[in-house]
């Protein structure tokens, strides 16, 4: 009792993290991120200095920080699990103690693996600190030429189309509320027929990027990366289908709503870019970027993830393409003191050409861990609580690893062959100690993900001070 008690009190914290987000100046640009007044270009805020990690205090404070764990002790147990055949024979790991920053465990840790999933971390902390946690991506309509009208994209991924279901977590904006707020200021000018186009040029260059299988978007892991799109592209807001074009289709989409509010367009709706410095006719926008990261973590959005890592590179002043995006990360975690051993092709972690380390990993959960970088906390809070939520609800529920449950959270990372984990993990001691996990030559992949919870088990365990 008193045990479960203590991971609902340990969930709880966690949980509350979200709203202990720091209040900073939205970062809102004319072309997608939204400010008062609106600018044209997207705004570059200033990137906050790195807080060195040897001073930083724990995150998940309860009662006290508690005792670091022995390296001998603690090395002792991991080095003995990372033994598991399951892993195969590829691993690397580090277990990092996150108030001193001190290393506790080391096996290959500066040796850089395919990360999957767990680049979500990387691309959290660059949207944070370029973007800042409480901007907003806006999706408008803008006057073109004579009887026009433009719809812009803005890079929001979960802008809700006419066919998706209410409430959730991120609340999103929704196509239906543009268009009723569109067709209102055009029937206040006396307006009720209009030719209609859209706008998708805040995005460039291809719409998958290098090391990409060519089955993610038949097979609905990830949508064409567009700066338009509704529902995350898929056909079926429920379902894993894609458009081949997203931005046609919500315009298409857009279209037909603005009939039922009573404004008639023309049946062909082009492809056009808005006028420089067109009127704003009207705008919906996304649910602040630390939500979107939370949501991102917690069920690994992979379109999220692309949509965030473009808009850091506009944002960044490079392309807002696959290669400007993994620039534009590369100089943010230069300034953060965090580029070491993190090479990135994408932002979801579905490149096959991806490599980090786990030192560069557990380096960037310990950086938003610590206090001086309270705008970095949603990628703390939208790691999975280890049998609780996101991808690890369904797992830690074996006798070996139970114990883990509520007391790990971390971001997983899965691709054929490749199973990773990292995060952070309380000790029986009360001492904070961030964690890399990393397997990228994997043939069991249940055994794999088994024998990863079952490392961040022992490190939560861990009375070895």
């Amino acid at each position: 009792m008193v045990h479960r008690e203590r991971l609902v009190a340990v969930a709880t914290l966690a949980a509350l993290q979200v709203f202990a987000v720091a209040a900073g100046a939205a970062l809102l640009a004319g072309d997608g991120l939204n400010t008062t007044p609106r600018p044209p270009a997207v705004a570059v805020a200033p990137t906050p200095a790195p807080v060195p990690i040897v001073t930083s205090e724990p995150v998940l404070v309860s009662g006290g920080q508690g005792t670091a764990p022995s390296k001998g002790t603690l090395g002792a147990r991991l080095a003995q699990a990372l033994g598991d055949r399951a892993l195969g024979g590829n691993v690397a790991a580090v277990a990092v103690d996150v108030t001193s920053g001190d290393r506790l465990f080391g096996s290959r840790a500066d040796t850089g693996l395919t990360p999957a999933s767990t680049t979500k971390v990387v691309t959290a902390v660059a949207a944070l600190t370029s973007l800042g946690p409480d901007a907003k991506i806006a999706t408008r309509v803008v006057l073109g030429k004579g009887r026009s009208i433009v719809l812009v994209g803005g890079g929001d991924a979960m802008l809700a189309g006419p066919k998706a279901g209410k409430g959730g977590y991120p609340r999103p904006a929704t196509l239906a509320t543009l268009a009723a707020r569109t067709a209102k200021a055009l029937k206040e000018q006396g307006v009720t027929s209009v030719t209609l186009s859209y706008d998708d040029s805040l995005f460039s260059g291809p719409r998958t990027a290098p090391g990409w299988k060519p089955g993610y978007i038949p097979e609905g892991s990830v949508a064409p990366v567009s700066a338009l799109t509704m529902d995350e592209g898929r056909t079926d807001p429920d379902g894993d289908a894609r458009y081949p074009d997203p931005a046609g289709a919500t315009a298409d989409a857009f279209r037909a709503l603005l009939a039922r509010n009573g404004v008639k367009t023309a049946k062909a709706v082009k492809r056009e870019r808005a006028p420089s410095g067109a009127a704003e006719l009207a705008r919906v926008e996304s649910a602040p970027v630390y939500e979107l990261v939370e949501h991102m973590l917690t069920v690994s959005d992979n379109d999220v993830a692309e949509a965030l890592t473009h808009l850091v590179a506009v944002k960044e002043g490079k392309p807002g393409n696959f290669p400007g995006g993994a620039q534009a990360v590369q100089a943010i975690l230069k300034k953060l003191g965090a580029a070491q051993g993190v090479a990135t092709y994408d932002g979801s972690g579905l490149s096959t050409r991806n490599r980090i380390t786990p030192a560069a990993l557990a380096r960037l959960v310990s950086l938003a861990a610590a206090p001086g970088n309270p705008h970095l906390r949603s990628a703390i809070s939208g790691l999975p609580v280890a049998g609780f939520t996101g991808t690890l609800d369904n797992r830690y529920d074996r006798p070996d690893t139970r114990p883990g449950a509520g007391m790990v959270r971390a971001k997983t990372g899965t691709l054929n062959g490749v199973n990773t984990l990292t995060g952070l993990a309380r000790t029986a001691e009360g001492r904070l100690v961030a964690f890399a996990f990393m397997a990228d030559e994997v043939a069991d992949p249940q055994g794999a993900m088994a024998a990863l919870d079952r490392l961040a088990t022992v490190v939560s365990r861990c009375g070895c001070s």
